[in-house]
């Protein structure tokens, strides 16, 4: 069963009305250490001492007449040096695991002071389940208060999540604990779940899923959650789950493999955007998709060159069995959109090819909604969560045909990896007034200010502060 520490998030703060012995942080801009009001001219000498200017990420310590911390001074730079993207309050995640334990107050107004709260409790994250050290030992907490602190808390807590979904290796992630912790979700926020496992996947039509996880002792399932009054506007999320990708009898080389615990990491995005929506109580009728399974070297492995039926009644040949996310997601895909919703988001680490594309830090966004197009990079931008837009260019559907079925899983080409994967999923789609598929990399390949080096549920936030926006207008 997998542990999460994403509860923990809400310790990172101290709730509450201001104490007399919080510690002040004042958010410096370049050049603007004159601007803090409240030192005295020993404090501003030892600033000047330590050459500190304002530049970004600097933190100093500034000490009392009794030598304890009297406040904090930390340089945010121009203003606009978010990592990888936003406003330099979100730099404030650099500060809760260097500062000494305590309970510290923001002293600066702040244009941002809600994403630098969640900056300051995303930095604190660290994946410790199989370190042989304290876990419990005393942390810097932030002071919060008003309105939007549940907001922040739920939001951290759901990062948390996700990142403790994808950092769990697949020997204690198996689909079954995917399950699991869908579960503890839908008990915690009143959701109806319901799961289809095993063989009975072919009973209930999902043949593809079935294929992709039948050379596993674990068991390939399909997840269905729901939630909210049935007549608001519908939105179903889908999340590859796949818990360890061999690349089946396409066998990926031992360097490939090193990285596919994470190859989950759509069904954690899923998920973790799935606490956000529940837990600030938009008004949605939200559904939850998570087709998993392990695709594994086996006796009873789907080969290349197999044609297998799906969900929706076209054939797929497959030409290549690593390519084997497109093929859960199509049979949730055509499972979420018999119901016609409003909106259907997949997240997925589908291709390679967007990474090449486009690095790990920007994952690939694809719409049939040209507003969504247009609106969603620059929000996602201003919050530190980026990603970018990718065309479904229907001139490249014509490279999924295939000489014995109704469609090939794969282009086999180095070109338009990630357009292709794309074009195959919104095969499958048709009734759901608008799509949208991100190709993700789920993964933060060194530490930065919003995290340490590790799983990252990429476009969660996001994507819930567009829904965010549409649904309370």
């Amino acid at each position: 069963m997998v542990e999460t520490a994403a509860w923990a998030a809400a310790e990172t703060f101290a709730l509450g009305a201001q104490a007399a012995d919080d510690i002040p942080i004042h958010f410096v801009p370049a050049d603007g250490v004159d601007a803090i009001g409240s030192l005295d001219d020993v404090q501003r000498a030892w600033l000047k001492a330590q050459k500190f200017t304002g530049n970004a990420k600097r933190t100093v310590l500034i000490p009392a007449a009794d030598g304890k911390i009297a406040s904090v001074a930390f340089g945010i730079g121009n203003g606009q040096q978010g990592e990888p993207s936003g406003p330099s309050e979100l730099l404030a995640g650099l500060l809760s695991p260097a500062l000494p334990a305590g309970t510290y107050r923001f002293a600066s107004e702040l244009a941002h002071d809600e994403l630098a709260a969640l900056a300051w409790s995303l930095g604190a994250y660290s994946f410790s389940r199989y370190k042989n050290k304290d876990k419990n030992g005393d942390r810097a907490k932030l002071r919060l208060a008003g309105s939007g602190a549940d907001r922040i808390i739920n939001t951290a807590e759901a990062v948390w999540l996700g990142r403790d979904l994808i950092n769990t290796p697949a020997s204690d992630l198996a689909p079954a604990d995917i399950e699991a912790i869908a579960r503890v979700l839908a008990e915690r926020h009143g959701a109806e779940i319901s799961v289809t496992t095993g063989d009975d996947l072919l009973t209930a039509n999902f043949p593809l899923i079935h294929a992709v996880g039948r050379a596993s002792p674990r068991q390939p399932r399909l997840i269905d959650m729901s939630w909210g009054p049935a007549g608001a506007p519908k939105i179903t999320l889908v999340g590859k789950g796949i818990t360890f990708d061999t690349g089946g009898l396409d066998i990926k080389p031992a360097s490939a493999m090193l990285l596919m615990k994470k190859d989950m990491g759509g069904a954690a995005t899923a998920l973790a955007l799935a606490h956000m929506i529940m837990g600030q109580g938009l008004k949605c009728r939200l559904r939850v998709l998570i087709p998993t399974a392990e695709n594994s070297v086996g006796g009873d492995a789907f080969r290349p060159g197999d044609v297998i039926a799906s969900r929706l009644g076209l054939s797929v040949e497959i030409g290549n069995t690593d390519a084997e996310g497109r093929l859960v997601l199509a049979d949730a895909l055509a499972l979420a959109d018999a119901d016609e919703p409003d909106s259907i988001f997949v997240f997925a680490t589908l291709t390679g090819a967007a990474r090449t594309a486009l690095g790990p830090d920007l994952p690939a966004f694809f719409t049939n909604d040209d507003d969504l197009a247009r609106s969603l990079p620059p929000l996602a931008a201003s919050i530190g969560d980026p990603l970018w837009h990718l065309p479904l260019w229907e001139g490249y559907r014509r490279h999924l045909d295939s000489d014995v079925a109704d469609i090939n899983n794969v282009w086999e080409s180095p070109f338009a990896g990630a357009i292709t994967a794309a074009l195959f999923l919104k095969r499958f789609v048709s009734k759901a007034r608008r799509f949208a598929h991100f190709d993700l990399y789920g993964w933060r390949p060194a530490p930065r200010p919003l995290g340490p080096k590790g799983g990252e549920p990429h476009t969660a936030r996001a994507v819930m502060e567009q829904l965010r926006r549409e649904l309370t207008s």
